[in-house]
């Protein structure tokens, strides 16, 4: 695949509303762009922690032991059900803060299965020539996308009535991530 087609893809991907996006959105919505940007490193961390493994052990593991593809798939369901439930559950009015964290940011992106597709299918085995290129231009497409959906959500917060948008905000992207997690689980059922 050529740098173009594979940078295409890459973004392509990336940009897609997803889990990931989700909390980097709403990160933005609740603190603003200048502390969602905070958040990019826990999101590339995220992915590489998923990502290198499976470049060096991922098609032959998953090829022995089909469970663990399943696993995973319902591990990142659980993960991201939970998040949804904790983000309905919030008032409007709470006064406890149910701000996104590093953490988050880092186990959402961990069980992202988009990295299960740029680790098996996009980026080259680690002894091609091209390896190193394509993992620097996963890793700036990564920051990038990020800036550009904390930024997406800080626009939420302008204005006088931020507090109830970023309520409405919350509650969206709550039905998101079940969304979300819910087509996990029946592609787990249906598999």
């Amino acid at each position: 695949m050529t740098h173009a087609a594979f940078s295409f893809a890459v973004l392509a991907l990336l940009l897609s509303p997803g889990p990931t996006n989700t909390l980097m959105g709403l990160a933005g919505a609740q603190n603003g762009h200048r502390k969602a940007r905070w958040l990019i490193p826990a999101e590339l961390l995220g992915y590489l922690t998923t990502i290198l493994p499976l470049l060096w052990l991922g098609s032959e593991v998953l090829a022995r032991w089909q469970i663990v593809a399943v696993v995973m798939k319902l591990a990142a369901a659980g993960w991201v059900m939970f998040m949804a439930v904790r983000l309905w559950r919030m008032h409007e009015n709470d006064s406890t803060p149910n701000d996104v964290t590093a953490r988050r940011v880092y186990l959402t992106t961990m069980l992202n299965p988009k990295a299960l597709i740029f680790g098996l299918v996009l980026l080259p085995p680690p002894g091609d020539p091209e390896f190193a290129s394509k993992l620097g231009i996963l890793g700036v497409m990564v920051m990038t996308v990020a800036l550009i959906w904390g930024g997406a959500g800080s626009l939420t917060r302008t204005g006088s009535s931020g507090g109830r948008r970023l309520y409405v905000v919350q509650r969206i992207a709550s039905g998101w991530l079940a969304i979300v997690s819910i087509t996990l689980i029946a592609g787990v059922i249906r598999a």
